[in-house]
């Protein structure tokens, strides 16, 4: 079960974080990668790393807050492969802050980087699969995307989310009559270049003991099963669904 051999699969965000832990999940499973984010350093090395595993692998520099960014990504994706099976929304960035203080730059920004980017990449991405009757979209989102939180103040990143998990639903129901499936995962506390500074706090390492029944951060890797599961042909029966990978923090 879980074979990808024969499979392209795109993953926006891949030069660092959960993005790249994904891409590298999916090359274990034979998929052959097309990987995307602003820095094509970071994606060349990747993409060496990725072909050592006997898969293909198309790195592509796009700002996934620029349409025209993306449109090239999807173009130069179809002109490699000739399709595209599975499509993980991963870029992603924000401003933190509350709703007393936040200012209109802050709130924008947020919105363009997690909400509206995964808008232009989807249907970018989901034009090809259209063509060829089958397709995966696999949105990550976040589990405060689905509760708010008392350890810091982001209300733009809960909004963003939130667009995220009701965008997944909507296309899922949309595009089913093209064989295509739409599915959200819902991160919890995993470390990236953009949590690590915050996890590693006391402050917040105790608040995350105590809303964690796991008591533990998410280790590397661990997205990568729910993300390969909803990839495969086997989920074929599986869309509009939101999982929570949070180590049991919205259970409670």
């Amino acid at each position: 079960m879980f074979n990808l051999k024969g499979r392209v699969v795109v993953v926006s965000g891949a030069s660092s974080g959960l993005g790249a832990q994904m891409a590298k999940g999916f090359a274990k499973q034979g998929a052959d990668l097309v990987i995307t984010a602003r820095r094509i350093d970071r994606l060349e090395a990747l993409a060496e790393e990725i072909r050592s595993m006997g898969v293909r692998c198309l790195p592509i520099k796009c700002d996934v807050t620029n349409v025209e960014d993306v449109n090239n990504a999807a173009m130069k994706a179809e002109e490699e492969f000739g399709k595209v099976d599975v499509l993980v929304n991963c870029a992603g960035s924000a401003k933190n802050n509350g709703v007393l203080n936040m200012t209109d730059e802050e709130w924008q920004f947020t919105i363009d980087t997690d909400l509206t980017s995964v808008f232009y990449v989807t249907r970018a991405f989901a034009n090809i699969m259209k063509k060829n009757n089958y397709g995966r979209i696999i949105n990550i989102a976040s589990m405060y995307g689905l509760v708010g939180n008392t350890a810091m103040d982001t209300v733009a990143y809960h909004s963003s989310k939130g667009g995220v998990v009701n965008f997944t639903r909507a296309v899922a129901a949309e595009l089913a009559k093209y064989n295509i499936t739409c599915n959200a995962i819902c991160p919890g506390y995993f470390a990236t270049e953009l949590t690590q500074e915050t996890l590693d706090t006391e402050e917040f390492t105790n608040y995350m003991k105590a809303t964690v029944p796991l008591g533990r951060y998410g280790r590397e890797g661990e997205l990568n099963a729910g993300a390969i599961f909803l990839a495969s042909d086997e989920a074929s029966y599986v869309t509009g669904v939101i999982l929570p990978i949070d180590g049991g923090y919205t259970a409670v």
